[in-house]
């Protein structure tokens, strides 16, 4: 049921992104009087094949245009006559060139209806932004809580890194920053010589950030082995049942029967504070877990403290690796609420728009020049469902559609052939040296990024399942 739904959330997404894309380019070819012949949600063909499986899921016509829902659910396209797409109808070309075709407009409008696409991916990507700000505003964790309670908690992915649980961070790149959030931004990863700023046992120490540490963020998963704040070793939710026990090599496994939990069985209460466990004093709840699954044990024994009382407790904890609740998080009251007023929303989620895209461009960047590592930095859309939460969650939803509209407009920008900006390279080109390139060369140079874009899909696709199933 979770991936349905998280399958659902991207393809009502990427419909959204596809559907006003591909209106920029209808709606701007329209505007200088060219026959658009299709419209279409998805591929009616096997992209980038396109003689192969021709048929569509739905279609109607409506004037001289056709729409429709294609079966292949990587793309949308439109058709516009006289212009050399997806669809390789070369045979119109063969005719003189009609008033209302493509071919026949000066070079500026031809500009303006291949960059359509590409503008309002970029204006709704904004709006999303901008809505976002101005509705729901900022719920932040400020970094001086945190610095407070114990520091960072550093998990696997921190520890590589050189962090340590308890570090308290207080500089970023060298400079001071606000809020917990802004440690986990992926912009000043990509930064030359990142870095945090650390006071450890009383001493600033300084963490280096590899230049391609940020492959390491390709998924919410990965990204859930970083860094957390800290909290208190207070009972929040009492589980009943324990569904995992050790196996006879002290491995964890799935329990064939759930038994009763030792915190059910001994009767722990919401709001009980732990503050010892094995002899050990302590104060949050990661170190109560490193404790408890350092491995299997015959018992457990530990502290509480409930209201002015210090309770004691020893239990059999045989192939047991939990004692059965979860931890009361922070309060509400701890968390930094910002709304913003429109004037205020407009600058900021403009701003956050267009980070995505310097984001994007400072990706590729490292990717160009070699410093990121392609298996590790690209995803495809096997990937893009785990960026999804597995309950339909509408604020998480329209954030991933504005970042996907952003990266979906970058992408088409690129001078790859077949796509927006492959087009655009060459009317720029037309349009400075006041010659048009042949139709020979452009239906080759169309081939060519057809190709490209082949190779690179079947290589997202590889590496998107090759993640799946080592783990990376």
């Amino acid at each position: 049921m979770e991936l349905t739904i998280k399958i659902s959330q991207l393809l009502l997404s990427l419909s959204v992104l596809i559907v006003v894309h591909e209106w920029g380019h209808y709606a701007s070819a329209r505007l200088f009087k060219i026959k658009v012949e299709k419209f279409y949600l998805f591929f009616d063909f096997l992209f980038p094949m396109a003689n192969v499986l021709n048929f569509s899921l739905l279609k109607f016509k409506k004037g001289d245009t056709e729409y429709g829902l294609g079966w292949f659910p990587l793309g949308g396209y439109v058709k516009i006559a006289g212009m050399v797409d997806e669809s390789m109808d070369k045979e119109q070309l063969k005719a003189p060139a009609e008033p209302w075709e493509f071919r026949s407009k000066p070079a500026w409008q031809r500009l303006i209806v291949m960059m359509g696409g590409i503008i309002v991916n970029v204006v709704v990507g904004v709006l999303i932004f901008i809505g976002i700000t101005y509705f729901i505003g900022d719920t932040t964790l400020p970094k001086e809580y945190v610095n407070r309670h114990g520091g960072i908690h550093a998990m696997a992915l921190a520890q590589q890194l050189g962090l340590k649980t308890g570090d308290q961070i207080i500089r970023i790149n060298g400079n001071d920053y606000q809020n917990f959030d802004d440690l986990l931004k992926p912009g000043f990863m990509l930064s030359e010589n990142a870095s945090y700023t650390v006071l450890r046992e009383g001493q600033e120490v300084k963490i280096p950030i590899p230049g391609n540490f940020i492959e390491n963020f390709n998924s919410k998963e990965t990204a859930s082995k970083f860094i957390s704040y800290r909290i208190p070793a207070i009972v929040g939710k009492i589980e009943e049942k324990v569904t995992s026990v050790y196996d006879e090599k002290g491995e964890v496994i799935k329990a064939k029967e759930s038994n009763e939990s030792i915190a059910k069985k001994i009767g722990l209460k919401a709001g009980d504070k732990f503050v010892e466990i094995d002899g050990k004093p302590i104060s949050y709840f990661d170190e109560l877990s490193e404790i408890v699954k350092s491995g299997p044990r015959d018992s457990i024994s530990f502290k509480i403290k409930r209201g002015d009382q210090i309770l004691t407790f020893s239990e059999s904890f045989k192939n047991q690796t939990m004692i059965g609740f979860a931890p009361r998080n922070i309060g509400k009251e701890e968390f930094a609420v910002i709304n913003y007023s429109l004037t205020e929303s407009i600058p900021l989620g403009t701003s956050r728009a267009f980070g995505v895209v310097l984001l994007q461009i400072k990706a590729f960047g490292k990717l160009l020049t070699g410093k990121l590592d392609p298996r590790k930095s690209l995803s495809g859309p096997v990937a893009l469902v785990g960026m999804f939460g597995p309950v339909w969650d509408w604020e998480a939803f329209w954030r991933m559609t504005g970042l996907l509209s952003m990266v979906l407009a970058f992408m088409n920008f690129l001078p790859i052939p077949a796509l927006d900006g492959g087009y655009v390279m060459f009317l720029l080109y037309e349009m400075i040296s006041g010659r048009e390139p042949s139709e020979k060369f452009f239906e080759n140079a169309i081939k060519v990024g057809m190709a490209i874009l082949l190779l690179l899909m079947v290589f997202v696709f590889y590496n998107d399942i090759a993640k799946l199933f080592t783990g990376g």
